[in-house]
């Protein structure tokens, strides 16, 4: 399984970039909120998506993390240099944790959500998921569990999306105020 940390410390892609942390607290969140400022890149990363292919990390481009507590997923959004959400990336988790220096960090557990700007919900990675369980890398309740706590969040994603679009862009300006 892959531990990935809020500042993505060995990002090799990126050549040069900016981190800020904060803890937030307001009525709709709790837990730890950070930006990556991406400023200069080997190369653009693209993914695809259910369209076309689709520009993730490149020369300018913004990432939003959440990592709420008492949940089972961290949240990636991804801006385009105007400040436009490409897309929100939540990776299935087995809770948010805080490493000794007080930065958080998740373990994947495989499944991904992605949530287009047009309210499209996309489950990626089962296979990955079962192939794990296939060669013994997570247990039974592990596999069910990250497929129980996918499926949940999607349905709530499906009534909620109005809820996470005020959300991110108010974590937004928060966390580029005076940067």
């Amino acid at each position: 399984m892959k531990i990935t940390y809020a500042n993505r410390p060995n990002w090799s892609r990126v050549l040069s970039k900016r981190f800020f942390l904060e803890y937030i607290t307001d009525d709709n969140f709790s837990g730890f909120v950070s930006i990556i400022l991406i400023d200069k890149v080997k190369e653009p990363l693209y993914v695809s998506t259910s369209k076309e292919p689709c520009c993730i990390v490149d020369n300018g481009y913004i990432w939003l993390q959440h990592f709420p507590d008492n949940a089972n997923y961290a949240l990636t959004t991804m801006f385009n240099p105007d400040k436009e959400i490409i897309q929100w990336y939540f990776d299935i988790c087995d809770g948010n944790k805080v490493d000794p220096s007080g930065m958080p960090y998740f373990i994947d557990l495989y499944l991904d959500i992605v949530v287009q700007p047009s309210g499209e919900i996309t489950l990626l990675d089962e296979d990955d998921l079962q192939e794990a369980l296939n060669k013994q890398e997570i247990s039974q309740e592990k596999y069910e569990f990250a497929s129980n706590e996918a499926h949940k969040l999607m349905a709530k994603l499906k009534v909620k999306h109005p809820a996470l679009v005020e959300c991110t862009r108010k974590h937004f300006e928060y966390m580029l105020a005076d940067r």
